[in-house]
């Protein structure tokens, strides 16, 4: 209940501010799990994502966006639990197979799922290479993966900016992507690279991004 209240106080909101331009919704499924990955721009596409989605899309989150202070910190908690964000703990690779494993729970209920293959915001405004956990999801749930490209939110909230600014966001869905038994086994390294690197292809032709060959890592850029 509470999230629908979010959804129908904030859509409105979002689409006067900030007049996204909204292309393929219908190609997300109403129904049945699915993951949801996308290029990760800034910290608004967490909010522009489930707010725009035809469905609940649940991201994992991290965890410090649920412990802020003051009144803004209050605000992005209330936010992300309302629309069903999964905290999580970001480091070790115990920390990294906990989160697939939650958002395995997540696409076994039936939910739509959502993932940033980079792993990380990009401050440059390439594609980075994805990290293989989208393909082991993939590859392990065999549920169809909706590419999505997002544009326009890095200027909403550059890093190291607190307020928002006003500017126009384009978000696109795209075909579904399938990952049935021909295209191997999670528990194979190539297969889950195979699998992360079609998804990322796929990203990348619907944003238009600059590919960059490398691991996002935001201290050397």
């Amino acid at each position: 209940m509470l999230y629908l209240i979010v959804r129908a106080l904030l859509i409105p909101l979002v689409r006067l501010i900030y007049r996204p331009v909204i292309e393929g919704r219908s190609n997300v499924p109403m129904r049945g799990p699915v993951i949801l990955a996308s290029n990760h721009l800034s910290f608004f596409d967490s909010i522009v994502i489930p707010l725009m989605a035809p469905r609940r899309v649940v991201f994992l989150t991290k965890a410090e966006y649920f412990q802020g202070r003051g009144l803004r910190g209050r605000l992005v908690r209330w936010f992300f639990t309302a629309i069903g964000s999964v905290p999580v703990q970001r480091g070790a690779n115990r920390a990294a197979q906990a989160s697939l494993d939650a958002a395995l729970e997540v696409l076994t209920a039936g939910d739509a799922f959502g993932i940033y293959p980079e792993g990380t915001r990009s401050l440059d405004g390439r594609l980075y290479r994805g990290r293989t956990g989208v393909g082991w999801l993939a590859l392990t749930a065999r549920v169809p993966v909706v590419p999505v490209a997002l544009k326009g939110t890095d200027r909403i909230q550059p890093v190291g900016n607190r307020l928002p600014r006003i500017s126009r966001v384009t978000i696109r869905f795209g075909t579904p992507l399938h990952f049935g038994p021909e295209h191997g086994e999670a528990t194979s390294a190539m297969d889950r690279r195979r699998a992360t690197d079609e998804i990322v292809r796929a990203i990348g032709a619907l944003s238009g991004q600059e590919y960059a060959a490398s691991y996002n890592d935001p201290a050397k850029v």
